[in-house]
């Protein structure tokens, strides 16, 4: 049952703090979803912004031409060059972060939808269930803003845009250098993706009744296709 004394800014703490009960009021206000949504594309948005116009940007162009592979290098080069002015970088970097941020919530709206009508049957609308992934995705704040504090901390502004990537495992784990089989897939994957993964299976635990455990199966379960399926191609 929701409390109507709850806010919006109650909810973007207990997200945090105390999820379960940010989750059973979030549920009732779907509108609330603007919120998470975005401070979440601000944060990101800004942070991309801020890195294009801090960084050597001459020495972020020669990086990307050094990562072609050898072969085709030379005959990329001037393309590159070409195409990449600091101005094109940021806008498109800017634009592609709202586009995609938008497809995942909706992708995983309907994932979730779809396995509620599966496994639950519980009365719960597609408009909630995008409200849900903005708010189990919320925390990924968090990683907007340790990229800032990496860029503040940075001894050099010749640092590339992984860099940023603070909590991914490949800064935390594997260091796989770019061009390296395993370093897409170590950056493309977070510790915050894991709390995001949590917070999904309580919430869709505490929105449909189901069982923890098949919750957090249902939760995971595209999560572990994709990135094993990438990791057996590797």
């Amino acid at each position: 049952m929701a409390d109507n004394s709850y806010t919006v800014f109650n909810a973007m703490v207990d997200i945090v703090a105390s999820p379960g009960k940010a989750l059973d009021n979030v549920k009732h206000h779907t509108s609330w979803l603007w919120a998470p949504l975005l401070i979440t594309i601000a944060l990101a948005c800004g942070l991309m912004a801020f890195y294009y116009s801090w960084v050597d940007f001459d020495w972020l162009v020669e990086e990307t031409i050094r990562q072609v592979p050898a072969e085709d290098r030379a005959e990329s080069a001037d393309a590159i060059r070409n195409f990449m002015t600091r101005n094109t970088s940021m806008m498109t970097t800017v634009i592609a972060i709202v586009v995609m941020i938008f497809i995942i919530y909706l992708l995983q709206a309907v994932y979730f939808h779809l396995a509620n009508k599966v496994t639950s049957g519980a009365k719960i609308g597609f408009g909630q269930w995008f409200s849900f992934s903005a708010w189990t995705s919320f925390v990924g704040v968090f990683g907007s803003i340790a990229g800032f504090i990496a860029i503040f901390m940075a001894s050099t502004n010749q640092m590339p845009a992984e860099s940023l990537q603070v909590f991914s495992l490949n800064s935390i784990l594997i260091h796989a250098e770019a061009g390296d089989p395993w370093f897409r897939w170590a950056s493309s994957l977070s510790l915050l993706n894991f709390w995001m993964l949590f917070l999904a299976s309580i919430g869709y635990a505490r929105w449909t009744g189901s069982a923890m455990v098949k919750s957090a199966m249902i939760a995971c379960l595209p999560w572990v296709l994709i990135f094993g399926i990438w990791a057996a191609t590797i």
